[in-house]
């Protein structure tokens, strides 16, 4: 696996986990948590839009 389908596959992940741990947060009535894990899931989201650019000519093997 190359560190550009690894990375994928993290920032898909990671992604998913900050907004469900988000959607918990909100859930349960703590709403600062729930901003934490939805500025994380934008700064992740960001991070994987950047890399993706950075390594366009690489190939996904």
């Amino acid at each position: 696996m190359s560190l550009k389908a690894f990375h994928l596959i993290f920032v898909t992940l990671l992604t998913s986990l900050s907004f469900g741990c988000a959607a918990w947060a909100f859930s349960n009535s703590k709403p600062g948590w729930g901003v934490v894990g939805i500025a994380t899931g934008i700064i992740v989201i960001i991070y994987g839009i950047y890399f993706l650019k950075k390594l366009k000519k690489i190939s996904y093997l």
